[in-house]
C-alpha cells in the first residue's frame, strides 16, 4: 500500500516501506529504546539471510490519507516505560507527519522486552 496525495504539480505517492524507515530511525533516536524487534517470524528469517527489510520493528497501515503505525521495541532496564512510550509516540507522529504531509492517526507502542 501507499499514501497518495495531489498538489498543483501532480500526484505524490509514498510507500509504506518509506514511512516505516522514517519511523524506525526516529524510534532509535528516542531515549530508552535499546532496539527494534521484528514483528513477524518472516522478518527474523529475512534478517538471518541479510535481506534489507527496512523499517525493522515497524508496521505501517494506511487508509485513505490516514496513517497507522505500530512500533515493536525493547526498552532499557530502569527507565519509565510509560514516559519512553509517550515520548516515542510523539516523536514518531511528528516526524512521519512532517515527512509525508499526511495525518498520523495512531501510533501504538508494543514493548516486547527489557534489556540491561
Amino acid at each position: 500500500m501507499s499514501v497518495n496525495t495531489n498538489n498543483a504539480y501532480g500526484k505524490i505517492s509514498i510507500s509504506d516501506l518509506a514511512i516505516a524507515k522514517v519511523a524506525s530511525h526516529t524510534a532509535m533516536e528516542c531515549y530508552g529504546i535499546v532496539e527494534m524487534v521484528s514483528r513477524r517470524f518472516t522478518d527474523s528469517l529475512a534478517e538471518l539471510l541479510k535481506k534489507d527489510t527496512g523499517g525493522k520493528g515497524i508496521k505501517v497501515t494506511t487508509s485513505g490519507n490516514r496513517i497507522y503505525v505500530d512500533v515493536y521495541v525493547i526498552v532499557k532496564y530502569g527507565v519509565s516505560i510509560n514516559a519512553v512510550a509517550e515520548s516515542l509516540k510523539e516523536a514518531v507522529k511528528y516526524k512521519v507527519e512532517r515527512f509525508t504531509g499526511m495525518i498520523v492517526n495512531t501510533v501504538n507502542v508494543n514493548v516486547i522486552g527489557v534489556k540491561l
